[in-house]
């Protein structure tokens, strides 16, 4: 008998063809009921999916693995790896990836991520893919709210591409005069923003109408409140919270790492949208701008309205002191100072890049105690860290070689006896 013949005659009845199991059951049709074969025919069946591949969304990102939201059921979530065939091609995984999973073990929630859809939007910091609006939130204080900050931020959101909303938050502490005067700076600036305050649930429905039905990332300084609305906008959730310090007046940095929550469904929606997903972010004070000069001007909504009246003489004009620039024809306005400082940190940003062929690996960002963002060139990792142990045993392997031809190649007759003198 063949080895494959007595594999098959060694199979329990369960898993065996299925005119042997009909054969079996009709042999032992008086045997009493019991519930290891309705146990076992999931297991040989639903949980081995080898080859099957399941869509899905990545929700979180922590060290090497990846929880993953498949499309189809009632949405499950599998702890997920990658394929070492991605990571040999240089394919990266981000929060809000739409992946291929397979190898689905059931049982214990687990799966190998071997596909990533291309995306339709990708942000490097936080590196979050497929985002359709991006909402920064600022507290008007503790921390007190910083123009220069504030700016920084928002030219940072325009340079995304994605849509661009701003929540002022804590309006309880000021009084409404201070809160009109910030609605009308920003008005002039060309955001019109949502004044709200977690703690005394004001403005948050607002908030909720505003993020439905789309991929939103909230992003902003630490310590403004980003992980006390989310737990305002999804109870379920309970982000940690932390107070801002006293000593420095800014934010603690509560949250960690980037996570997809899915909102829930809002009253009004309309049918057959889907409630939306938001991603909470690590705060951070510097957003780095990462824009060319040329395009650094379209980021600013004052530039954008002053060039649909009138072009500049110019099509590469940085609106500096270019003539028949546009931009500078009319009333001044508030943030042209602003864009002036961030064009020359863009033009020295782009010289450093073009001094060097790679200059993605030489150049490092570096914030000074202005706040200001500076660019100096990295050192060579290579070449000023301590060799191997490995390295070190070669090279003494190599020199042990080497002193031994020498010692072969010397001409026994030109050595001395031990009878000469030396």
């Amino acid at each position: 008998m063949s080895r494959w013949k007595r594999a098959q005659t060694s199979l329990p009845s369960r898993f065996a063809a299925p005119s042997d199991v009909a054969s079996s059951d009709a042999a032992s049709s008086d045997m009493p009921s019991s519930d290891v074969l309705p146990r076992a025919v999931p297991v040989a069946v639903t949980h081995s999916t080898e080859g099957a591949i399941a869509l899905g969304m990545v929700t979180a990102v922590q060290a090497n693995y990846y929880w993953v939201r498949l499309d189809e059921g009632d949405g499950a979530m599998l702890l997920c790896t990658r394929r070492a065939r991605l990571k040999k091609i240089g394919q990266q995984v981000w929060v809000g990836d739409r992946v291929g999973v397979e190898d689905i073990d059931w049982g214990s929630e687990r799966g190998a991520i071997s596909q990533v859809k291309p995306r339709q939007t990708a942000l490097a910091r936080p590196p979050i893919a497929n985002a359709e609006l991006l909402m920064l939130v600022f507290a008007l204080t503790e921390p007190d709210l910083d123009p220069w900050q504030l700016s920084r931020f928002l030219v940072a959101a325009e340079v995304t591409g994605l849509g661009v909303a701003l929540a002022l938050n804590k309006c309880d502490c000021v009084d409404a005069q201070a809160q009109q005067q910030w609605r009308d700076r920003l008005a002039a600036w060309g955001y019109s923003p949502l004044v709200i305050s977690v703690q005394n649930q004001i403005g948050i429905e607002a908030v909720r109408q505003r993020l439905a039905g789309q991929v939103s990332v909230i992003s902003g300084p630490s310590g403004v409140g980003k992980s006390s609305l989310i737990n305002h906008l999804i109870p379920a959730v309970e982000q940690r919270v932390n107070a801002v310090s006293g000593k420095l007046g800014r934010g603690r940095h509560t949250t960690r790492h980037v996570e997809l929550f899915a909102l829930p469904p809002v009253a009004d929606l309309p049918p057959g949208l889907p409630p939306g997903l938001l991603a909470d972010t690590p705060g951070f004070n510097q957003p780095t701008l990462t824009c060319s000069p040329v395009e650094l001007g379209p980021c600013f909504p004052e530039i954008r309205q002053r060039l649909q009246q009138g072009a500049c003489q110019f099509s590469n004009c940085l609106h500096r002191d270019e003539p028949g620039c546009a931009v500078r024809q009319g009333p001044s306005w508030e943030r042209y100072e602003h864009y002036l400082t961030f064009l020359e940190e863009a033009i020295a940003r782009q010289s450093a890049l073009e001094q060097s062929a790679t200059a993605e690996e030489t150049v490092k960002s570096v914030t000074g105690n202005d706040g200001q963002i500076y660019y100096e060139p990295k050192l060579e990792p290579k070449r000023y860290r301590r060799p191997s142990r490995r390295s070190r045993h070669q090279d003494l392997k190599a020199l042990c070689g080497d002193i031994d031809d020498l010692l072969e190649d010397v001409d026994p007759d030109n050595e001395l006896s031990d009878d000469e003198p030396a």
